[in-house]
């Protein structure tokens, strides 16, 4: 049988139930791995993209919903993952294509969370699960292909644990570090010989593939690694990746981006740039405070406006915190960046060190290209303080 249409189920179809915290039960078919997953329950508004969704390690401790009605029509192909894994802890549709039409897939969604132990359900109304959770917020839920008592579920998802103040960051850096060379990049791209240290705190496929593009060379790291291993790198620039969860508890990237600010390894100020909950690790570096997002942004059509220039770009977002606007200091760093939405923090720069960082994702670029030359903005710094 070929793979890319192999569509044998396992579990798919058998009875599944999501609960919420509130009260609120759905009944619908399995699919993935049997089971019970907790996790908070948020909505991602992408139409394509689904499975960057299943990969992108931001998702970890999340049961992310779909609003878009039919997923899986494209399959599941290597060249698409963010990482090395899934990540979110259950995934909710309102159908599943049992027709994989991409001639570049190598299986469909529902065998490949299968293969990453990650449970899925189809058939509820995902227009009135994204409506509660705007009204409500983000709550906490489980999927169960093995307890389908609404009472039993809903008393599980209340004593379950949120996302607020776990340090979700470790569970999903490497354990050792390792080099992402120059032939990953596009044909015909050459070296610049900067040398970028790249801290991993879930860090996308996409991010690296972009720095490899403008001719970095990167070694990856844990996000445990010192400072003084830093300073034995010798690196250009620091990027600090996006990654799950509350920023506040991830203390150990906090102390260490602090001291190689404080005392830069080279004598001089060592380029930073913070993407995502990078920049949240930054803004508390910098004496800024987070706070939790109402129901968070996840989506690919979010507008944000540059400040400096007036220009409105169509970013990716995949966030539950944000940076309180209110609580960094006047004097020393400058909002380059808004969300037209709801008037959020998306970038800040350092008036006077080379730092910088955004809020959302500019390697997806749903635009397609809007925010690429941030990554050579983080370059050129590079190339001034090398």
């Amino acid at each position: 049988m070929n793979a890319a249409k192999d569509t044998t189920s396992g579990i798919r179809g058998a009875p599944a139930m999501l609960a919420l915290e509130d009260g609120t039960a759905f009944a619908g078919q399995a699919f993935g791995a049997p089971g019970e997953r907790f996790g908070e329950v948020v909505f991602n508004t992408s139409m394509t993209g689904y499975q960057e969704v299943l990969t992108d390690p931001s998702y970890r401790g999340q049961i992310v919903a779909m609003t878009y009605p039919l997923i899986g029509n494209y399959g599941v192909t290597p060249d698409d993952a963010e990482s090395r894994s899934v990540w979110l802890e259950g995934f909710v549709v309102k159908e599943l294509s049992r027709t994989v039409s991409n001639w570049r897939a190598t299986q469909d969604v529902d065998s490949y969370l299968r293969r990453h132990g990650a449970t899925g359900i189809e058939g509820i109304d995902t227009r009135e699960l994204t409506k509660l959770l705007r009204t409500a917020g983000a709550l906490k839920g489980v999927i169960s292909t093995i307890d389908l008592d609404a009472d039993s579920l809903v008393a599980k998802a209340k004593a379950s644990t949120g996302l607020d103040g776990r340090d979700l960051v470790q569970t999903v850096t490497v354990d050792e570090p390792y080099a992402w060379p120059l032939d990953k990049a596009e044909p015909g791209t050459a070296g610049n010989g900067l040398h970028v240290a790249v801290f991993d705190c879930g860090v996308k496929y996409g991010i690296l593939r972009r720095l490899a593009q403008a001719g970095c060379r990167l070694s990856v790291l844990p996000a445990g690694t010192t400072a003084e291993r830093i300073a034995q790198l010798d690196p250009d620039g620091i990027l600090l990746s996006n990654g799950p969860g509350d920023p506040a508890p991830v203390t150990n990237v906090i102390a260490t981006v602090r001291a190689l600010i404080d005392r830069p390894p080279r004598g001089r100020p060592l380029p930073m740039f913070g993407v995502c909950l990078g920049q949240q690790i930054l803004a508390q570096v910098l004496g800024g405070r987070t706070f939790k997002l109402k129901f968070g942004h996840h989506g690919a059509n979010h507008p944000v406006k540059d400040l400096r220039t007036g220009q409105v770009a169509i970013t990716v977002q995949n966030h539950s915190f944000c940076v309180d606007i209110d609580s960094l200091p006047a004097g020393g760093v400058e909002i380059t960046h808004t969300n037209l939405n709801d008037g959020t923090l998306e970038g800040l720069r350092h008036k006077e060190l080379p730092i910088f960082s955004v809020q959302y994702h500019p390697e997806a670029s749903p635009g397609p290209h809007d925010a690429c030359y941030l990554f050579d903005e983080f370059v050129e710094m590079m190339k001034r303080y090398k």
